[in-house]
């Protein structure tokens, strides 16, 4: 494939046309607050246009598995030829560091060639139907076809792997889909679409529609045309797609209050380094971050001592300086937000270890103590660069601690005894277990999503796929 440089514009992309919307909005730079781009909004017509081309490419479509890998790698090998724009990109909307945003664009390159991969693989089983009396001779198998018509809500803080996670495997399956990306981050998503353009994805088979939740996203789950919806955000948010969908199918990947659990024989300096990775990255804005550490209490202040030290070697600051480690959080409301919770906590009688301080929308890494449950940083979902130390003295009460919040995504343990490891991994009720890491670990392969209010379904490709196909079972029964 010839290299050819992107160059995004935030129209829409309607049945392989790019189009002017109804109006605009603007995208922001996340740390100078500068206007960087303006994106197309849809009306009505488009959105229904949109759902409409979607339908026509899915029941048009010829694709042959092995299409269908090629097209997904021509589209990995395309994006990494645009990695440096998209990078300043994803820096501008998103605040995040190079090292995180370069961490994203790798995994979705990684993502695509693992969808190439599952596209291939697609298949059903032999079931043994003639175990039943009566049916000597018949053959039954199952096979998987695709949904049809899938519609990804994506968020800000994976702008462009979060994304990939969603559409790739929904092509992968023989789907047609429809994307709406995050406002904050919409053009990372813009060139991802186009880098699927150039690699040859056919008419209307993907389709972008930029707007806010409120116009773009109800007239999607309001469309009667959409046969599923996969969704990363909020609890909030899951429950009204959830509302509209009815009988359709959906994956939701919801919200978290993250716990690990650091036992009194874990290795408190490899513990603390990966605590502080998980808490701080990406300024906590991910489903997975610690927000909150059960630390036994032999090691509690061993254990602070370790972690501070760690946070107070990270800067924050213009996430383009090399060295910055922590950049702005999304948007201003989000750091007041975040700040008047750290506030409150202190008021309430909560230590602030370190941290709490402000510059501009960019939060010091802050650590608490002497919290409880009351207090929203530990209650409830607080999305930024703030973790609580809670001790504890029985595995047990660490256990009932982690599972007494409505969430279960991911949680960890640090400890040196695999049966502690092994009893906690039972009895934590969470999508994912890490024994010896924290609850922000991800490996784009695995599957991956939550239970309770954290939603359901699987993401990884090879899990999406299954969840973006229709398992039919066929049987024959010989003549003669």
């Amino acid at each position: 494939m010839a290299s050819k440089r992107l160059k995004a514009t935030g129209q829409l992309w309607i049945d392989d046309e790019w189009l002017d919307g109804a109006g605009t909005l603007p995208v922001a730079d996340k740390f100078t607050g500068d206007v960087i781009a303006e994106v197309a909004v849809p009306d009505a017509q488009q959105v229904d246009d949109a759902v409409t081309a979607a339908r026509n490419a899915f029941r048009a479509d010829r694709l042959e598995p092995l299409d269908r890998h090629d097209i997904l790698l021509a589209t990995r090998d395309f994006l990494a030829e645009q990695k440096e724009i998209v990078l300043e990109t994803m820096i501008s909307e998103t605040g995040f560091t190079r090292s995180d945003v370069e961490g994203d664009f790798n995994r979705c390159l990684h993502t695509l060639r693992i969808s190439a991969e599952e596209a291939t693989r697609i298949s059903g089983e032999i079931v043994p139907i003639n175990g039943a009396r009566g049916q000597k001779g018949r053959i039954a198998y199952t096979v998987r076809e695709p949904v049809g018509i899938v519609c990804a809500i994506t968020p800000f803080n994976s702008p462009l792997n979060t994304v990939c996670h969603k559409i790739a495997p929904s092509f992968a399956a023989g789907n047609a889909t429809i994307l709406k990306p995050s406002l904050h981050t919409p053009v990372s998503s813009e060139y991802l679409c186009r880098s699927f353009e150039a690699a040859g994805m056919p008419h209307g088979m993907l389709n972008l529609l930029h707007g806010t939740g409120d116009d773009t996203g109800m007239a999607l789950l309001k469309h009667p045309g959409i046969d599923y919806y996969t969704f990363t955000g909020s609890t909030r948010v899951g429950e009204i797609i959830q509302q509209y969908a009815g009988l359709r199918r959906t994956q939701l990947e919801l919200g978290n209050i993250s716990g690990t659990i650091i036992c009194a024989d874990a290795d408190i300096v490899n513990a603390a380094k990966k605590c502080a990775n998980a808490a701080f990255r990406k300024a906590g804005q991910v489903c997975t971050s610690v927000q909150r550490l059960y630390v036994q209490k032999p090691i509690v202040d061993a254990f602070k001592k370790a972690l501070a030290t760690h946070a107070s070697k990270l800067t924050i600051g213009d996430p383009r300086d090399p060295a910055t480690d922590i950049g702005p959080m999304i948007s201003a409301e989000a750091a007041d937000r975040a700040q008047s919770w750290i506030s409150a906590a202190a008021d309430k009688g909560a230590e602030i270890v370190i941290g709490g301080g402000r510059q501009g929308n960019c939060l010091e890494p802050t650590i608490l103590s002497n919290v409880d449950v009351t207090m929203s940083v530990v209650c409830e979902e607080i999305f930024a660069p703030v973790v609580s130390i809670i001790p504890f003295d029985e595995l047990d009460e660490a256990i009932d601690l982690v599972n007494a919040t409505p969430f279960g995504l991911a949680s960890g343990i640090f400890t040196s005894n695999v049966d502690t490891g092994m009893r906690a991994s039972r009895r934590v009720k969470v999508g994912t277990f890490h024994i010896n890491d924290t609850s922000s670990n991800r490996v784009d392969l695995m599957p991956y999503g939550g239970v309770k209010q954290s939603g359901f379904g699987k993401e990884g490709p090879k899990y999406a796929i299954h969840d973006m196909t229709d398992e039919k079972l066929v049987t024959i029964v010989p003549v003669g």
